[in-house]
């Protein structure tokens, strides 16, 4: 199995932070929040519209990254406080790792927006996944999206070591795969739906789901932060509430949208396709057993234990339990 590793999404996401220092003192002048393009969620809304700065009594800066190892990256760094929708894979990287960081709110569930993609000529199906072996697979390592590919080999018991893995952001997946440089390429978003103009996935969304291979993204942030500021950090879970609030209700749909294709850089045709494929728990759904109440803590310990298998990290931690923070969001 042949690993290349690559930092230049992780450089990029720095230098876009470049002169964009978040003042976390007293008077909370400033935050820094990360969020991906391409991926369109109610949140946007309220982003653009204000509301989040207008609840906090503070500014919050934007800076947009490709993956969810990124984010880690620049909140280890101080220069982002809080991530929203960081997938569940890199956040078990990180936290694996020694990362303080904690989840704080389910930001999305989904599972057809996360997937593999096989090139068409190859004409590879879930029937006929054994002839992977000897292909070559674009996958962004540490992400939601390596996870759903190592559960999906497991599943058809495709050894990794029989395969060639580079690791490629989705978009670079995407370019590869139309251009017939890999087998398979893994993503989510725009670069996914755009990796279905050159193939087919193996396993649908509920296909997945059925087989305990779930999706969700987190909104996170840095221990400490959390700590010296659980009121701001409730304030901003409140505003997010509110915003996929106002989503669920399809009579405000037609003057978000426009607002969030744009801020996610998407056409309004496919924002909503995206959007539909998305699912927004509430808060009441988020505090329950079947989420941060209590099952999350579990999945997290299993995706580490799959990425431990496969050699991604070197070791998990005996419990994640002290990594979900249900306080901010309780409040």
């Amino acid at each position: 199995m042949i690993w290349k590793s690559k930092l230049s999404h992780i450089l990029c996401g720095f230098a876009l932070l470049s002169g964009v220092q978040a003042v976390v003192a007293d008077g909370h002048e400033e935050i820094t929040v990360a969020y991906f393009l391409e991926w369109p969620m109610p949140f946007q809304y309220a982003k653009e519209t204000r509301m989040y700065d207008d609840a906090l009594g503070t500014k919050v800066n934007w800076v947009s990254f490709d993956t969810g190892t990124a984010m880690s990256a620049a909140m280890a760094s101080g220069d982002v406080q809080l991530a929203v929708s960081q997938g569940v894979p890199p956040f078990v990287v990180a936290t694996s790792a020694g990362q303080d960081l904690q989840i704080v709110d389910v930001a999305v569930s989904y599972a057809d927006n996360d997937n593999c993609v096989v090139r068409s000529e190859l004409e590879i199906d879930k029937n006929s996944a054994n002839e992977l072996t000897g292909k070559k697979v674009a996958v962004p390592l540490g992400t939601a999206a390596h996870y759903g590919f190592l559960k999906q080999m497991e599943h058809f018991n495709v050894a990794l070591d029989s395969l060639q893995i580079v690791d490629m952001a989705p978009a670079e997946g995407e370019a590869a795969l139309s251009q017939g440089a890999v087998d398979m390429a893994c993503g989510w978003g725009g670069a996914l739906r755009r990796m279905l103009e050159s193939g087919n996935v193996l396993l649908t969304g509920t296909e997945k789901t059925d087989l305990g291979i779930l999706v969700f993204d987190a909104t996170s942030a840095p221990t400490a932060f959390i700590a010296e500021n659980p009121d701001l950090v409730a304030k901003f879970l409140a505003v997010t509430a509110e915003a996929n609030a106002m989503w669920a209700d399809e009579a405000n749909r037609s003057r978000m949208l426009p607002v969030i294709a744009k801020d996610a850089g998407m056409s309004q045709e496919d924002t909503a396709a995206t959007l539909e494929t998305f699912v927004f728990p509430t808060v009441e759904e988020q505090l329950s057993s079947a989420w941060l109440g209590g099952a999350a803590v579990d999945f997290l310990k299993g995706v580490a234990e799959v990425f431990l298998a496969a050699g991604s990290i070197d070791a998990t931690k005996a419990s994640y339990a002290d990594n979900v923070n249900i306080g901010p969001l309780s409040q």
